[in-house]
């Protein structure tokens, strides 16, 4: 443990107490940055993981070359019912139970998990640490 001596010392240099590195405050500006980036697009992002977690569909053109394009918009589907298109397929994925938990647990909190200890003969570890107390305070009675 420490003395004066070291208490002396500590005031003779080295960084001042509450003094920040200029990386630490670089890293700061760096996520406040990202953070107003990823909340500008807060709303796009939960609209995107909403439909991953339903099941996201999309619709498959095939181009005149005979190649199957991913259509991505409704203007270009329309440009292809309008050229003549005759063949299409809507496929949906399957829905993502991760990005449902994920939302789930940020929109209504997190489920707290129920955790029980035990003791040696399967009792509840309250149970037992009273009993082994209460043998102990009926022996110093005596």
């Amino acid at each position: 443990m420490g003395g004066q001596a070291s208490r002396e010392n500590g005031k003779k240099g080295g960084r001042p107490i509450g003094a920040e590195e200029p990386a630490t405050r670089e890293k700061r500006e760096a996520r406040r940055i990202i953070r107003e980036h990823f909340v500008a697009h807060l709303p796009e992002i939960v609209r995107a993981q909403v439909a991953h977690a339903k099941g996201v569909s999309y619709m498959r053109l095939r181009a005149t070359d005979g190649t199957f394009v991913r259509a991505t918009d409704e203007k270009q589907i329309d440009a292809a019912i309008a050229a003549g298109a005759t063949w299409f397929q809507i496929f949906t994925e399957v829905p993502n139970v991760q990005a449902f938990v994920a939302l789930s647990d940020r929109a209504i909190d997190k489920p707290s998990e129920h955790v029980e200890l035990t003791g040696k003969d399967g009792q509840p570890l309250l149970d037992t640490v009273l009993s082994s107390s209460r043998k102990r305070l009926a022996s110093l009675a005596r």
